[in-house]
């Protein structure tokens, strides 16, 4: 039995992400994580720069993300948005024109497109406005229509002519991509749409969305192509009605001296249409030569009513931005891996966290330290009456207050030869899983370092210099504190391993993440 998941699905699916981002029951974050994707272990390969593995979709590795994971930043409804593949308005390139009936046996005649969003019906100007090209000067005679000349600038409610050149284009403004969304969204590959068409307050989007409904004002059908010109019909203009399922739309034909329907120009759109059937009766000589006039049907009420409809918005783009405003986000660290977390829960809690940001890392902060820390080495601390170690990786240190963040993931803890579930010996010792504790004994790193724990340091702030004030952004009790969210928490929606990226107190990573339904 054939079956096919239809373009509407991807774009409701898409709508919904977007709903469930702007609902306050949930927590959306952008992570970062895997400070050492290049050391042996598991998850890790030494190639990792030049030939970055693809995650993998299952649960043990999306466990292991949870563990590797380091800081994120809450998606908000103003770092969402539906995109759509960036068209740019380029003088003397052929655009195809809105139809509603491209398919497998309809190609789009310049893209060869089997789909209307594939092929390339709207544009984005130099001013990042974007219209709908509702004629190209296409027909059935000359199927992929002209090279448009006059680029469009105008803001007009109804659908026009760009210039003077007569280059046969009419174009439907839709929209301006704001000042804001360029700075977030602003992509060489996608066109940020505007969030909540449908209910938007502001004048211009509002004023395109109800110009277009065509209920209220009746404009629904802008064009009629001609596929096949006839012959024999009665010469002359005419002014003859679209039957079909809607009603009240009209059009007008113009006949030659050899009987052939030249051009035909919509003179009221009606409402209602889901197909339609121009009515030559009145015209027809009863030739055996027919001529054949589609109406195109726009996508909901009208053009520019459901823009998401109407361009295909089956894409979201999410952006985060991580700088060094807050501790959470350490500016000595590297990270090779990204993606989107969906309700992580408080540290010790069922609640969902809800905070701007989070640090899903475990901390040490150090009276003293001898020798150099760095990133992705491997630290150790004895445990009292325990043969076994505490284990970990270090994600980040600072030199200013003597914080040390790390995780633990099951590189530290599985058969050190393969990093796989093969019995090893002393297994029962070094694949205890043991927490750092607040004590005298030292932490030190393989590289060498050796930190004595500040086991008197309880808070959140720091004073090192005695003029000023250190958040710290975490919670120290006797110089240890712990993540903010459960390790592993939340669904892991999406993943990104790429190359390792290190952080300076110069940089800013602004993250686009684009997600497609």
């Amino acid at each position: 039995m054939a079956a096919i998941v239809t373009d509407q699905f991807r774009i409701l699916n898409a709508a919904n992400f977007i709903d469930s981002v702007s609902d306050t029951s949930n927590s959306y974050y952008v992570f970062v994580g895997l400070a050492n994707p290049t050391t042996s272990g598991y998850g890790r390969d030494t190639d990792w720069d030049s030939d970055t593995p693809n995650p993998t979709d299952n649960i043990d590795y999306i466990n292991f993300v949870g563990d590797s994971m380091m800081f994120g930043k809450k998606v908000t409804s103003n770092n969402a948005r539906r995109v759509v593949r960036r068209v740019d308005w380029v003088r003397g390139t052929k655009y195809e024109m809105y139809r509603h009936d491209y398919s497998l046996t309809n190609l789009s005649p310049i893209s060869k497109a089997s789909r209307l969003y594939d092929s390339n019906y709207y544009v984005m100007n130099s001013e990042f406005k974007v219209y709908v090209c509702l004629d190209n000067g296409s027909s059935g005679i000359s199927t992929t229509g002209n090279a448009s000349v006059d680029e469009p600038t105008f803001t007009d409610l109804e659908p026009s002519s760009a210039g003077t050149s007569g280059d046969g284009y009419t174009w439907k403004y839709l929209f301006t991509v704001t000042p804001s969304d360029i700075i977030k969204f602003d992509s060489t590959e996608y066109i940020a749409l505007p969030s909540d068409w449908a209910t938007s307050t502001n004048a211009q989007v509002s004023a395109v969305r109800d110009n277009a409904n065509s209920d209220v004002n009746e404009n629904q059908l802008k064009k009629v192509y001609i596929e096949e010109r006839g012959a024999g019909y009665s010469q002359g203009s005419h002014e003859v009605n679209i039957l079909g399922d809607g009603s009240g739309a009209k059009v007008v034909v113009e006949v030659n001296s050899s009987g052939q329907i030249t051009n035909a120009v919509i003179s009221s759109g009606g409402k209602g249409y889901t197909y339609g059937m121009v009515d030559l009766g009145s015209i027809n000589s009863n030739s055996s030569t027919k001529a054949e006039l589609i109406p195109i049907i726009p996508p909901s009420k009208g053009h520019g009513y459901d823009i998401y409809r109407e361009l295909g918005a089956d894409k979201v783009l999410i952006y985060a931005r991580f700088d060094d405003s807050t501790r959470d986000f350490p500016i000595d660290t590297k990270f090779a891996q990204i993606g989107i977390v969906k309700n992580p829960t408080s540290i010790g809690s069922t609640s969902v966290y809800t905070d701007n940001e989070f640090s899903s890392l475990s901390a040490i902060k150090f009276s003293s330290v001898t020798g150099s820390v760095s990133i992705g080495e491997r630290i150790s601390q004895s445990i009292a009456d325990e043969t076994a170690k505490a284990k970990g990786f270090v994600s980040a240190y600072d030199t200013e207050t003597n914080v040390l963040k790390f995780f633990k993931d099951r590189s530290l803890y599985l058969n050190q030869t393969n990093f796989d579930h093969v019995d090893y010996v002393g297994v029962s010792t070094l694949s205890k899983v043991l927490d750092f504790e607040s004590s005298a004994n030292a932490v030190t790193g393989t590289g060498g370092f050796s930190g004595s724990i500040d086991t008197g340091f309880t808070g959140i702030s720091t004073n090192p210099t005695g003029n000023k004030l250190i958040s710290l952004g975490m919670q120290f009790t006797n110089g240890i504190a712990s993540p903010e969210i459960n390790k592993g928490s939340g669904d892991v929606i999406y993943l990104d391993n790429r190359p390792v990226i290190s952080r300076n107190s110069r940089q800013k990573e602004d993250v686009k993440i684009i997600l497609e339904f």
